[in-house]
């Protein structure tokens, strides 16, 4: 080898330990920088040449310089990510439905419930006490108030969720913008034979993009050879090439047909959903954990409005009616009433109707029969209003929104009996709820303006408290609509089911956060900074410059012997 080679070589060679040592101490400065990745120099052999019969090697090239990546440990923990952020954002739903719930104090739903129990059964044992009769109407109301205020309050977070998920729409399509524009400049920066590591402050810019896009979607990513990377999200891609796709907000009818804001892609139009990370553990929280208590919520209150309707509306209060409109309309008047769209579906039965004379205290009673059996015709609104309009002394019509109304002649009033179908129930018609849930539940006017409407008895005169026996039972009788669960239980059993799901969510996220922080350990293990390690590479390579420095000087004092020859 000439002279002239080996000082190329011996050149090049300080440049290489150089740039090696320009590599560790960038590693050093950024060891506590969040989210840094470690470079690292890596070298391959420049190909030898041949002088006469011998093969000489040219040294060393820089062959790149890399960040430390393990790609598939990468995507694990972007999947781990995804699932962590989706079960932290269910638990936080659940959450907060506990802490609203409130079982553990004295505001809560089953105290009210319990307090209007209390307030019945103090009138079984005196019917006819205008106090006691206040205090149930006034305890009902309280319970139809808490159940108000229960269902704005979960709507109130169900907007909140809403409003979130428009957040991170806007913070995903940021990180989606970024990531597409890093491409090309990274592709760029690597493609121009500059030393690769002057994309690396780019690579960890799009590294904790991506990083915190798999928090909000799920996400794939795929590298390029150029740099560059395509990513994807379930079976859609969201970035391809330099086309790229965002996400956007639609409100469509939920099953309910109820306006509910969902999230879309904007080219494919395919709705991401409760698929994982934060937005679909959002939407998931809004609309399995959140809507789905209120579901429940509405099915238990609307089993409490007709449930206690139905026997309220067999009895009579201390007074009659002389004219009374049902709460609740039918869509068709001459549709058989099981099939007229009423919220309560009455049954096969009969009620009775009694008409007092006011001043002789008479009565005639009739008998009011509901053919809701299926077989031949069945008892249609029209048809209930023509039998009742028949009775002598009472007027009965339909409102124009298709409500029945019954008038009963001067000196006479209404009152009612043993409805075996629930149709006085189902019509609103002689009960003490109105409303269809929790969302509308509240106490009929008539009974706040005038505690006598309160139905305790059956036709025993002001002592009577048969029906106010009914009445303190009711949460104890078994509901066909709830699967033959009483009211009680029913409510027990959707309290402690928020409690058991929210423990199961709970643990599941603490599993997947313990995971997601193993993952994360081994990735600092194999992509952070040792600062030791940094230190003794740099010494290492002091030493080799200092050997290659040695060497240029070796062959300088060799060559200006030469000249000197």
């Amino acid at each position: 080898m000439s002279l002239t080679a080996a000082l190329t070589t011996a050149t090049r060679s300080l440049d290489i330990f150089s740039l090696g040592i320009q590599v560790a101490g960038h590693n050093i400065a950024n060891a506590s920088t969040p989210g840094y990745v470690r470079e690292e120099l890596t070298t391959t052999t420049n190909p030898p040449y041949q002088w006469g019969n011998l093969v000489l090697g040219t040294g060393a090239t820089v062959s790149s310089i890399r960040q430390q990546l393990d790609d598939y440990l990468e995507q694990r923990i972007r999947t781990a990510n995804t699932d962590y952020a989706a079960a932290n954002q269910r638990y936080d739903a659940y959450l907060q439905l506990q802490t609203m719930l409130g079982e553990l104090g004295d505001q809560d739903l089953s105290t009210r419930l319990n307090q209007f129990l209390e307030s019945i059964q103090n009138v079984v044992n005196q019917p006819d006490d205008a106090a006691l009769r206040t205090q149930v109407i006034q305890r009902g109301g309280q319970l139809a108030t808490d159940a108000l205020q229960l269902h704005q309050r979960i709507e109130e977070l169900r907007a909140t969720s809403s409003d979130n998920i428009r957040s991170l729409v806007e913070e995903a399509n940021t990180l989606i913008r970024s990531i597409a524009q890093l491409n090309p400049q990274i592709a760029r920066l690597e493609a121009n034979g500059l030393a690769p590591n002057e994309a690396g402050s780019l690579r960890i810019q799009r590294l904790n993009a991506l990083q915190r896009l798999s928090e909000i979607i799920p996400l794939r990513v795929q590298e390029n050879s150029s740099g560059s990377v395509d990513l994807f999200t379930g079976s859609d891609y969201l970035l391809l090439g330099g086309s790229y796709q965002l996400l956007e907000t639609v409100v469509e009818p939920n099953e309910a047909g109820e306006a509910q804001l969902n999230v879309q892609l904007s080219r494919t139009h395919s709705l991401l959903g409760a698929g994982g990370g934060e937005l679909g553990g959002l939407i998931e929280g809004r609309d399995a954990v959140l809507g789905g208590f209120l579901n429940q919520l509405d099915q238990l209150i609307g089993s409490v409005i007709f449930e206690f309707n139905k026997l309220h509306s067999s009895g009579e209060g201390l007074r009659g009616y002389t004219s009374v409109t049902g709460a609740y309309a039918v869509a068709d008047t001459t549709a058989a009433l099981n099939a007229a769209g009423l919220e309560f579906m009455p049954g096969h039965g009969s009620f009775l109707l009694k008409v007092r004379n006011q001043s002789t205290g008479a009565i005639e009673v009739s008998n009011l029969a509901i053919d809701l059996d299926g077989i031949g015709a069945d008892t249609s609104l029209e048809d209930l209003r023509a039998a009742l309009d028949a009775i002598d002394r009472v007027t009965a019509e339909i409102t124009a929104d298709g409500r029945l109304k019954l008038t009963a002649d001067g000196g006479y009033e209404l009152r009612f009996g043993n409805d075996t179908s629930g149709v006085l129930a189902a019509l609103g018609i002689n009960t003490f709820f109105t409303g269809t849930n929790s969302g509308n539940i509240a106490v009929n006017p008539l009974l706040r303006q005038d505690q006598r409407y309160l139905a305790t008895g059956r036709g025993g005169g002001p002592a009577d408290n048969a029906n106010a026996i009914a009445l303190a039972a009711f949460l104890d009788n078994p509901v066909a609509a709830l699967g033959g669960l009483s009211l009680e239980d029913f409510h027990t059993a959707l309290i402690g089911s928020v409690a058991q799901s929210a423990a199961a969510e709970e643990a599941l996220t603490s599993g997947f956060e313990r995971f997601r922080d193993a993952l994360n350990t081994q990735r600092e293990q194999r992509s952070g900074v040792s600062l030791d390690e940094e230190a003794v590479r740099i010494m290492q390579l002091q030493r080799n410059y200092q050997a290659a420095a040695r060497i240029v000087a070796t062959i300088d004092e060799l060559l200006n012997t030469l000249l000197n020859v």
